[in-house]
């Protein structure tokens, strides 16, 4: 090995150094780029490190899509006995402080044709058009992330899939690649050449999504597909099915395996670069962008009656779409409590809507019906969710 020793180092036509070394080994850099690409905002995952979860710590899931840590979804396709528990942990690698664990609650080891247990993580198009796909310019993305298994499932075999929408929506193009885990924690890479023949759908719908497949049926483990394509395998030109590298393990067939994701990053370019930490409030805020979660005593906001009540809660940065209104009612009963004055009324099940003229931009107005008694027109309200235990109001605008 050989070492370049100079002082500083200057473009031949330059009037300053670009790199300026100095005596104890360090140096000093003009960087306007990382491999190419901007210094901040590379990462285009949000709680790729896993710190936010609204929803809660621990999630059981079984045969329909759902949310686990902020904007990582537990997806079944086909028919698998995916019934798996979530947990926010505290296990992770050096510079992180939490990653998603996954256990099997229910083992399944005859997996029919096309079932797949996957986790997934899904972008919105309109934050992708730097890649310039459908262009001569179509530009390279990197993935990596770091992950584990358990002593039961060591050395098993899972996959990465992504899978893009373009402005239609339905014809999709896929690339796959395989990773291997084991008990200690590894990080893994992986680069794909831009798509010069199909763009990426420019608006808030999903424009790609990141699959980590667990565990395939036998129709849906095929080689590793390298380049951007729609006709991969057994899928039909337009609609790319879900699908697995060859030699894939399978993650349901036992209850002990576990599974440990975190530091998610997908940048622009083909250099992985180190992970970038974003603080917990600026992680969250984007995470709202996606789902507002209010707990149990926690006050949602204020209105007025009028044969039933509205209420408007104000929202500190836009939703990406008018959001699904959802509830979990607490260990006592109840969900919502409804004030006028000093009287307070709670109840388990108002009926509860968006209204029309709601605006994700700044404000949401719900019409609650059923929720107090004896109001009056114009009478001020206010509201907060009841006290019990497990008590929880989603406003979802997830992809």
């Amino acid at each position: 090995m050989s070492t370049l020793k100079v002082d500083n180092i200057r473009h031949n036509n330059a009037t300053s150094d670009a790199i300026t070394m100095a005596s104890d080994g360090t140096c000093s850099a003009k960087l306007t780029s990382v491999g190419g690409e901007q210094l901040s905002n590379r990462n285009k995952v949000i709680n790729g490190g896993m710190t936010v979860s609204q929803r809660g710590t621990s999630f059981s899931h079984s045969s329909s899509a759902a949310y686990t840590v902020d904007r990582f979804q537990h997806r079944p396709s086909g028919s698998p006995t995916f019934e798996c528990t979530y947990t926010q942990s505290d296990d992770h690698p050096d510079g992180f402080s939490k990653s998603l664990k996954t256990t099997p609650n229910t083992a399944d080891t005859s997996l029919l044709t096309s079932d797949n247990a996957m986790i997934r993580y899904m972008f919105e198009g309109q934050d992708l058009q730097d890649l310039a796909y459908g262009t001569s310019s179509a530009k390279s993305i990197t993935l990596s992330f770091y992950a584990r298994s358990g002593s039961q499932n060591n050395n098993h075999q899972y996959s990465v899939q992504f899978r893009k929408n373009n402005d239609g929506g339905a014809a999709r193009k896929i690339v796959t690649a395989a990773f291997t885990v084991t008990t200690s924690w590894q990080r893994y890479t992986f680069t794909f050449a831009g798509d010069t023949g199909e763009n990426i759908r420019n608006d808030t719908e999903n424009g790609l999504e990141l699959m980590w497949h667990l565990a395939a049926g036998p129709d849906d483990i095929h080689p590793a597909q390298s380049t951007w394509s729609s006709t991969t395998n057994a899928a039909s030109a337009g609609s790319p099915k879900f699908t697995a590298v060859t030699g894939q393990s399978n993650f349901l067939d036992n209850t002990n395996n576990e599974f440990y994701l975190t530091g998610v990053q997908v940048e622009v370019g083909d250099i992985a670069t180190s992970f970038e930490h974003r603080s917990h409030d600026e992680e969250l805020k984007r995470c709202k962008r996606y789902a507002l979660v209010f707990n149990a005593n926690q006050a949602i906001g204020t209105g007025s009656a009028y044969n039933s009540t509205n209420i408007n809660i104000h929202i500190y940065n836009q939703f990406r779409a008018i959001p699904i209104y959802s509830k979990t009612t607490g260990g006592d009963g109840y969900t919502w409590v409804v004030y006028y004055g000093a009287s307070g009324h709670a109840t388990a099940s108002p009926s509860v809507s968006v209204a029309s003229d709601s605006n994700a931009d700044y404000c949401l107005r719900l019409y609650v019906q059923n929720c107090h008694t004896s109001m009056s027109a114009g009478q001020g309200v206010w509201v907060l969710t009841h006290d019990g235990a497990g008590t929880q109001i989603v406003f979802s605008a997830e992809l």
